[in-house]
Parts: C-alpha cells; sequence; structure tokens
C-alpha cells in the first residue's frame, strides 16, 4: 500500500527527510516512533502530498503520489489531480480540524456528498453507522464546542472514514489530548485494526504501538534507524539511538 523509495524533503537549506525507505502492506498498521524532530510527520504528510517530496518515489497502492512519470521523468500533478488522489487516503490530524459552524453529523457527510456526490440520506445512514460506531451516535446533532477532546478526536476518525479511504494516516492523533480521553480514541483505531484498516500511524502512544502495530519504524535525524516487530524493537532493539529512546520512556 505504502512503498517509499530513498525519500527526501527540505525545506530550503534544511533537510528533514534524508533518504527513508519503507513498505506498508495492505492491511497492515505500521507505526512510526521517534523523537521530536525526526521527520515522522513531514513523512506522513508526504504520503499525501501536502508536502512535496523533494527526491526519491513515494507510492501509493502502486501509483506514485502526487506526480506522475514519463520517459523517467516526474511531473508533479495538478491540485485537482493531487486532490483526486487524496479522496482515497484519509487522515487525522492532532488538532482536530472539525467544521465549528457545523453538527457533527454535518460534518461527516460533507466530504462524502461535495466530493463524492453521494446522495444526503445514503450519506446520513452511513455517518450515522460510523458515529454509532466510535460510541457518538447521541451526539450527531451538537456541534464541536460542546464535545471534548476526545469526542471530536472521533467524530475526525468518523469524518475521515466516511470517505472510505484505502489508507488511513494519524499524526499523533492523541497528542492533544488530556490522559484519560486518550484511551477512548485508541479504542477506535484498534477496532479499525482489527477490520483490515491499512494505517501509519505517527505516535508517542508505545502501548499502543506494541499492542496494535505489525511493523514499527523507529526514526531519527530523517532517517529509519530500525524497524521490526513490535517484539523485535521493543524487547530486542540493535541501534544505540533506539536503545536510549525507548529507555527514557518505558
Amino acid at each position: 500500500m505504502i512503498q517509499a523509495i530513498n525519500v527526501h524533503k527540505s525545506f530550503g537549506q534544511l533537510e528533514v527527510l534524508k533518504g527513508i525507505n519503507l513498505e506498508v502492506q495492505q492491511g497492515e498498521v505500521a507505526c512510526l516512533l521517534g523523537p521530536s524532530g525526526s521527520g515522522k510527520s513531514t513523512f506522513l504528510r508526504c504520503c499525501n502530498h501536502l508536502e512535496k517530496v523533494t527526491a526519491g518515489r513515494l507510492y501509493i497502492d502502486g501509483e506514485i503520489i502526487g506526480y506522475r512519470e514519463r520517459d523517467g521523468v516526474l511531473y508533479e500533478l495538478s491540485e485537482k489531480q493531487a486532490a483526486q488522489q487524496r479522496r482515497d487516503i484519509g487522515m487525522v490530524f492532532q488538532s482536530f480540524n472539525l467544521f465549528s459552524h457545523r453538527t457533527v453529523l454535518e460534518n461527516v457527510i460533507e466530504a462524502p456528498v461535495q466530493v463524492k456526490k453521494q446522495p444526503v440520506e445514503v450519506a446520513k445512514k452511513r455517518a450515522l453507522e460510523l458515529l454509532d460506531k466510535v460510541g457518538l451516535a447521541h451526539k450527531a446533532d451538537a456541534y464541536p464546542v460542546q464535545l471534548s477532546g476526545g469526542q471530536q478526536q472521533r467524530v475526525a476518525i468518523a469524518r475521515a472514514v466516511a470517505m472510505e479511504p484505502k489508507l488511513m494516516l494519524f499524526d499523533e492523533p492523541t497528542s492533544a489530548l488530556d490522559p484519560e480521553l486518550v484511551g477512548e480514541v485508541l479504542r477506535v483505531m484498534k477496532e479499525l485494526a482489527s477490520e483490515g484498516m491499512t494505517m501509519l500511524v505517527v505516535t508517542h502512544e508505545m502501548g499502543f504501538a506494541r499492542e496494535v502495530a505489525d511493523t514499527v519504524y523507529f526514526m531519527d535525524g530523517g532517517q529509519v534507524v530500525e524497524h521490526g516487530s513490535p517484539q523485535q524493537v521493543f524487547d530486542h532493539p540493535q541501534h544505540q539511538r533506539t536503545q536510549a529512546f525507548l529507555s527514557s520512556l518505558l
């Protein structure tokens, strides 16, 4: 589902990604771990062309993201074409990014109706099913300001899933939440994982990564330093930087 080949990303003189190579198979949950500033969120944003790759190739489901290739030369897609690719990639951010002037239900049906041209009644039926799944059907007519942070983040997940993406990207989805609200969001993510959703998750929740991930990637200084199963990386880290990072957390 994701194939990164020597992916680089620079902001001016600052090189943030220094040759990322990784693969995420369909139905797999992969977690990106590492200290702040290691390039995790930047790589995630490259996966849906919110950030443009400076060098290398990044494929989503066999299709190069943000570009088309002709005779070995890359040509950037138009914004409309890039948006078309993004339709199949759900993303949940640290901040919930809900429309404050729309109800919970209106937030969830917005993209299916506007982008996918679903009939409103069809979109509403699906939205209510998803809100029930994340435990918020009773909040369908509430506004975001009336919800806790954990509730808002669960609405954001329902909104992303409503587009029926083939890939879900999570950028530290619990980092803005009070500790007691983290569990309710992780529960929804675990359920998605159990249903076979392909997920790439930037997280500091080590328990979640250990329990749910198929593969863990540890990043530092813009590179993947180490990767493997959660058991390999957590219990038998090979790289000194991974060992130091985990010992400071666990």
